[in-house]
C-alpha cells in the first residue's frame, strides 16, 4: 500500500498539488474507512503530526477532507468528502471563470495582434472550450454514478 500511495501521491504533485497534502489525500483514499486521526496517518505515512496539521490544513479549505470529532475523545479524524474526485473537478471548474477573465485582462494589456497576446488568445480559446465542455461531462458522470448499481451514492 505505502508504494501505492507513494506512486499515486506523486503524480498528483506532478499535477501541482504541494506533496504533503498529495500523499494524506492518497492515504485517506487508500483506507477502507476513508479516514483517519493525525497520529494514524504521521504513522502511516511515517512523517511528523506537523506535516499532517500543515497538509490538513491545505486540504480541507479546498473541501477535499472535513475535520470530525471522534466520539469520546479530543481527537479529530479526517474524512474524505463524498463525492471526492467530482468536488475537484468541479472546484476547477470555478477557477476557469478566473483565468477566463485574467487572460482577457493579458490579451487586452498585450495587444491581441503580439505574438504573446496571440499565445494568450489560443489559451483563452482552450480554457473556454473546457468550461463549455465541463457541464455535460459533470452530468455524464452523475448519471453514470447515478445507473451503476455497484455505487452507494454519487
Amino acid at each position: 500500500m505505502r508504494r501505492f500511495v507513494e506512486s499515486f501521491a506523486s503524480a498528483l504533485v506532478d499535477a501541482g498539488l504541494p506533496q504533503m497534502p498529495a500523499l494524506v489525500f492518497v492515504a485517506l483514499l487508500a483506507t477502507d474507512s476513508g479516514g483517519l486521526t493525525a497520529e494514524e496517518l504521521a504513522a502511516q505515512l511515517q512523517v511528523s503530526r506537523a506535516a499532517i496539521s500543515g497538509a490538513v490544513n491545505y486540504l480541507s479549505p479546498v473541501g477535499l477532507i472535513t475535520r470530525e470529532r471522534q466520539p469520546g475523545t479530543r481527537r479529530y479524524r479526517y474524512v474524505l468528502q463524498d463525492p471526492t474526485w467530482f468536488e475537484l473537478v468541479v472546484r476547477r471548474e470555478r477557477l476557469l471563470d478566473r483565468w477566463i477573465t485574467t487572460t482577457r485582462d493579458g490579451i487586452n494589456a498585450l495587444g491581441p495582434t503580439t505574438p504573446a497576446g496571440q499565445r494568450l488568445a489560443e489559451s483563452l480559446a482552450f480554457v473556454e472550450f473546457l468550461q463549455r465542455e465541463m457541464p455535460a461531462m459533470l452530468t455524464r458522470w452523475r448519471e453514470l454514478q447515478t445507473n451503476n448499481p455497484r455505487r452507494k451514492s454519487t
